[in-house]
C-alpha cells in the first residue's frame, strides 16, 4: 500500500484549517496539502495541483468532504479521473466515500456522468439563448469601428479626393487595414465587421 495523503481547503484567510487538518491526521495522513482559497477551479489551487502530482499509484488521497476539493461536478469529475489515471484510491470522510470499493466507483461513475449531463445541458442552453438573441436583433461581437456612412465617406475620399489610406485612417481614427476594409466591404457587405 502506498502513502496516505491529505487535502485540505478553506475558501478565506479568515477560516481555520485546523479542523480539517486534525482530522486528516488522526486518519493517518503523514503529508497534508493545505490551502485557503476559493474552490471555483481546481487550476488555481497551487496545493490542490502539488498534491495530485504528488500522488503515485497505490496512494490514497484523504479529504474531509467533497466539496473541499471541487465546487462543481464538472471540476470533481476531472480531478477523479486524473486520480483514477494514477491508481489513487479516494476517501471522503465526512461522507463515508471509498473508490477502492464498489460502491464508491459507482458513485464516482454517476458523478461523471451527471458532469457530461450538466456540461451537454449548459451548451444547449447557451445555444439557445444565442438563436433566441439573434432572433430579437442582437449583434454578437466586437463593435463596429466605422458606420457604414463613414465607409462611404472614405471611398468618396479615396476615389474622388485622391486622399491617401493613412491619411484616411488617421482622420477616421482607425488602422491602415481598417480603412482598406471600409473600402472592400462598402458596398458588398454593409452589415461586415469593419
Amino acid at each position: 500500500m502506498g502513502e496516505i495523503v491529505g487535502y485540505a481547503r478553506v475558501s478565506s484567510a479568515g477560516q481555520s484549517l485546523d479542523l480539517q487538518q486534525d482530522k486528516l491526521t488522526e486518519f493517518g495522513c503523514k503529508r497534508v496539502f493545505a490551502e485557503k482559497r476559493s474552490g471555483r477551479q481546481a487550476e488555481g489551487r497551487a496545493e490542490l495541483q502539488a498534491c495530485l502530482q504528488f500522488l503515485r499509484d497505490g496512494d490514497v488521497l484523504v479529504i474531509t468532504r467533497l466539496d473541499r476539493m471541487a465546487r462543481s461536478v464538472l471540476d470533481l469529475a476531472k480531478i477523479a479521473d486524473q486520480l483514477k489515471s494514477k491508481g489513487v484510491v479516494l476517501k471522503v470522510l465526512d461522507q463515508a466515500i471509498d473508490t477502492a470499493t464498489s460502491e464508491g466507483k459507482l458513485m464516482f461513475s454517476l458523478l461523471g456522468a451527471f458532469a457530461e449531463f450538466e456540461c451537454d445541458i449548459r451548451a444547449e442552453r447557451q445555444n439557445d439563448g444565442i438563436l433566441k438573441a439573434k432572433k430579437k436583433g442582437v449583434v454578437f461581437g466586437r463593435k463596429r469601428a466605422l458606420t457604414l456612412e463613414q465607409c462611404q465617406r472614405i471611398r468618396t475620399l479615396r476615389e474622388e479626393e485622391n486622399f491617401s489610406m493613412p491619411q484616411i485612417a488617421e482622420r477616421f481614427n482607425v488602422g491602415v487595414a481598417t480603412a482598406y476594409r471600409a473600402l472592400k466591404h462598402e458596398s458588398s457587405a454593409p452589415d461586415s465587421l469593419i
